[in-house]
This record gives structure tokens, C-alpha cells and sequence, in this order.
């Protein structure tokens, strides 16, 4: 590296050469001069910049004295005006997470862009763009994931079948006004309409060196679990587990409402306060449904953590809420037959669910157990309804890549492949297994079911992919279509990309 170091000091040398020998009518001014040497200076600072990336001195790490991010500008490059066409390197939060969109950036890295003024940035797969002033921000996004299943060994010749789906097809948009404004739109196409998933406007700010928070209002993601913080296009499996699934409110995944984070060095905490999702019928008051999650990283380096956290809601139910149908996937979305599932149970006023996390990871290997239980209360004196829900599961990146768990929210994001295909590298490879257990209690059709997973993942570079999971399952139900016990196989694939 260190000739490499040196090879570049001396191309830029080299290119510099000609006009430096020039003599007579045609030699350079001073001011020719101080522009080149300002110009071959600020070449060197990004040589020097790529390089010691790839020494890995200028990743930032999971500690608490990485630097928040890089901006390759002289100063007399900034002073001349020459700093609006330079280039910001926004470093992720963790060495093995690609560069954060607008809505991820926290203030640091919102006000390094825009002191750089640098106007575009290429993010996964679509560019960021920036006004000249920095004062604006915005990056189209998107996911689309493609999905096909097999099932087979079932005692019922219904659940024997072979489905294609889109799993997401999604489109929107995010953005900062400034440093601290921040908005995020997207919608689902599919099912032959369109629903508006994330829709929020957000407010950041630092409290300290090393604390922020942000404030949102809108149709708001969940920050429940670790699978049900994690995007769908991020999680290491195709489907999330039980826990993420079972153990949830009535409304879902989204909600209408506010949440405000707090992050600090070793964690953060997330309180959340909605109503019901923003497609709701709204001939009726909505349900009310308050979150919360706390995560910690007590241990960590540059190549491994220990994630701990736990969480948990209360939801009062309205209107057609209060009639609850306990369903859930124990293999792939797209089998609508084989679920863990029980009758309708009406007179529901609410529920309450809590859970926990313990996971991380070491070097290439992660792990995680999640476990968590959901009650809802009966308006008639009958006994709690009852749902419980755990899995374990554990991932390997082959090629050698961090697993992209980011410290900063606790879940996973899209990973850092090393060498992409379209570089002509082999791109990130990564073996799954995963078992999980749900079941469903104090209900007059009670059912339970458990599965077993091999998953591989081939990243093509960090925002495509390609996945695989082979599902052992069992279903036990009281339901007269299925009832008893039953066993079988599926075989699923997905080709993903997010932008």
C-alpha cells in the first residue's frame, strides 16, 4: 500500500510535468500555477482518500470515536469556489452498511454535504441530489421483489401448489430541506391498487456530540423487533419470522401518527403514538396504539457487537377491530393455504404485546433469538386471547462481508458487497438457518405451528439479489378444512433490487 501511496503521488506529479517545463511566451502565470498546484492538491487528498479506504483506516467502526463522515475539500478550494464541484464521501454508520439515504443521514451528515457543497451523490442504485446551496436533498427509491414457490408433502392437495407473486413492488421518494427537515413518501403497487406505506415529515437535531433525536409525524413504519424494524428488501430471509408477524398490533406494520428516537452512543429509544393506517376507514374512530423499543450494543469493536433489546405495545381497539382473526405465514407469503390459523374471535378491546432481542455478530457470522408474547382482552370475561412467538436464527457471509447490522436503529440494512458482479467479483454469498415456533392459546380453535429454514443469498452488488430458502414446516389446527396436524416442504425464490 505504501508504494501504492507513493504511485500516486507521483502520477499527479507526472501530469503536472508538462506545464511546469513550459518556458517562453506560453509559461504559466502565477496565478496558472497556484490553480494547478490547488488542483493537483486537492487529487492527491482524494488518491490519498481511496487508498487508505482500502487499507481499512478509512471505514468508520461501530465505536464511539469513528468519524461521522470524510469530505475531500482543500481549503483553498473552498475559498476559490472551486468546492462546488467536490466530492463528499458520507461514510454509513458501520464499516459493512452502504452510504445512508437522506432520510438516514443524521445532522452531522446532512451538514457535511452540504458545507461541501457537493450536488450529486450516487446512493444504491439511484443518485441523491443536492441543490447548489445544500440547502435541499432528494433521492427517488424504490424495491422490487419477485418471488415463486413450490409446496409439496402435505396431506392436503389444496396447500400442493406452486405460486408467483410480487412480494413489493414499491415506488416514492425522500429528502431534507436543510439540516434537520427531512420527508419520506412511498407507495405499494399491487393487488390492483395502491396503498401509501411510509409518509412522513421528520425534524433532526443533535443534543450533544455524540446524542440526536428526530421527530416524525405521518404513516409510520414500526420500530417493533428486530425482523419488524428490519425493511422487507433487508431481511435475511424472504418472509420475516413469527415473532415480527404474530406479535403485533391489529393495524399491522404502519400506522397514523408521531415517533420520536433518541440515539446515543451505545443504542437507541423509540416512542411511538398512532392511530390507525392512513387507508383506514374513517366512518369511525380509530384504534390507539403506543409503542416503544429500546436497543443496546453493551459490546462492541470494529467486527463484532452484541445487540440486546426489548419492546413492546398496547393497542385500544374500535369498530371493526375488535374482531380479531389470528393468522400467520410459516413458509412463504404466497401459499394462502398454508397458514397457522384460527376462527374469528370477537369482542376484542385491546391488546398488549412485548418482546425481546439478543443477537450480533463476529466477523462474518451473525445470530439472532427473538421471543415475545400478545394478549388481547375479551369484553365478556373470557380469558385472554394469547399469542407466543419465538425464533433463532443465524447467518454467514461466505465471501467474507460484515453482516449489515446498523448500530444506530438496531436491525439490518442492505449489506457493503466487496467485490459486485458487475465489477466482475463474485459478489456476497451468504448462508441462513432459521427455526421459529408460534401458537395460538385460550381461543375456541387453538392452532400451532413451527418450521425449519436453509436460506442462501447471493448479492450481486449491494442493492440486488437473489434469494433461496428451503422450509420444512408443520401446522396443527382445530380449523375443519385442516384440521389435525400436517408436514410438508417448500422450496421458494426471489430476484430483489431497491433503489
Amino acid at each position: 500500500m505504501r508504494m501504492l501511496k507513493c504511485g500516486c503521488a507521483l502520477v499527479a506529479i507526472v501530469a503536472a510535468s508538462p506545464v511546469l517545463a513550459q518556458t517562453g511566451p506560453t509559461a504559466p502565470t502565477n496565478e496558472t500555477l497556484a490553480d494547478l498546484v490547488r488542483r493537483q492538491a486537492a487529487e492527491i487528498a482524494d488518491l490519498r482518500a481511496r487508498v487508505e479506504q482500502l487499507e481499512g483506516h478509512g471505514a468508520a467502526s461501530t465505536s464511539d470515536e469513528a468519524p461521522d463522515s470524510v469530505i475531500v475539500v482543500s481549503a483553498e478550494e473552498k475559498d476559490s469556489g472551486l468546492g462546488a464541484n467536490a466530492r463528499v464521501v458520507t461514510l454509513p454508520y458501520a464499516p459493512q452498511l452502504i452510504t445512508p439515504t437522506p432520510v438516514e443521514r443524521d445532522i452531522v451528515r446532512a451538514q457535511a454535504a452540504k458545507d461541501a457543497g457537493v450536488t450529486t451523490e450516487w446512493g444504491a442504485g439511484l443518485p441523491v441530489f443536492h441543490s447548489a446551496d445544500g440547502q435541499f436533498s432528494f433521492k427517488p427509491r424504490g424495491r422490487i421483489l419477485s418471488d415463486v414457490g413450490t409446496t409439496f408433502g402435505s396431506d392436503h392437495d389444496a396447500r400442493n401448489i406452486t405460486t408467483t407473486g410480487m412480494r413489493s413492488l414499491r415506488l416514492g421518494f425522500e429528502g431534507g430541506v436543510g439540516t434537520h427537515l427531512f420527508y419520506q413518501l412511498e407507495a405499494e403497487l399491487g393487488q390492483s391498487k395502491v396503498q401509501i406505506m411510509a409518509a412522513s415529515l421528520g425534524w433532526r437535531d443533535n443534543i450533544s456530540a455524540k446524542t440526536s433525536f428526530d421527530v416524525q409525524a405521518g404513516n409510520l413504519f414500526n420500530d417493533r423487533s428486530f425482523d419488524g424494524s428490519t425493511g422487507s428488501d433487508s431481511t435475511p430471509f424472504m418472509e420475516r419470522s413469527v415473532v415480527a408477524d404474530a406479535i403485533a398490533p391489529e393495524r399491522g406494520y404502519f400506522g397514523m401518527g408521531a415517533m420520536g428516537r433518541l440515539y446515543f452512543p451505545a443504542g437507541h429509544l423509540a416512542v411511538t403514538v398512532t392511530g390507525d393506517t392512513v387507508d383506514a376507514d374513517h366512518t369511525q374512530s380509530d384504534s390507539r396504539t403506543a409503542m416503544a423499543r429500546l436497543h443496546l450494543n453493551p459490546l462492541h469493536s470494529d467486527r463484532g457487537l452484541l445487540h440486546v433489546a426489548a419492546w413492546g405495545f398496547d393497542e385500544a381497539l374500535n369498530g371493526a377491530s375488535r374482531t380479531l382473526t389470528p393468522s400467520t405465514f410459516v413458509d412463504t407469503r404466497f401459499n394462502g393455504a398454508l397458514r397457522v390459523q384460527s376462527g374469528a374471535l370477537t369482542g376484542a378491546t385491546g391488546t398488549t404485546g412485548y418482546g425481546f432481542e439478543l443477537g450480533g455478530y463476529q466477523g462474518p457470522v451473525w445470530f439472532m433469538a427473538e421471543g415475545g408474547e400478545r394478549r388481547a382482552r375479551l369484553d365478556d370475561g373470557r380469558p385472554d386471547f394469547r399469542t407466543r412467538a419465538y425464533s433463532l436464527s443465524a447467518g454467514w457471509f461466505v465471501t467474507g462481508e460484515l453482516p449489515p447490522y446498523n448500530p444506530r436503529v438496531g436491525s439490518f440494512g442492505r449489506p457493503h458487497v466487496l467485490s459486485p458482479v458487475f465489477d466482475g467479483g463474485p459478489g456476497a454469498i451468504e448462508l441462513t438457518t432459521r427455526y421459529e415456533q408460534v401458537s395460538f392459546r385460550n381461543l375456541p380453535d387453538p392452532a400451532d405451528g413451527w418450521s425449519e429454514t436453509l436460506g442462501a443469498n447471493w448479492y450481486l452488488n449491494s442493492f440486488t439479489r437473489i434469494q433461496l430458502n428451503a422450509v420444512y414446516w408443520s401446522v396443527t389446527d382445530a380449523l375443519p378444512a385442516y384440521a389435525g396436524t400436517d408436514k410438508g416442504e417448500t422450496l421458494a425464490a426471489r430476484f430483489g433490487v431497491t433503489f
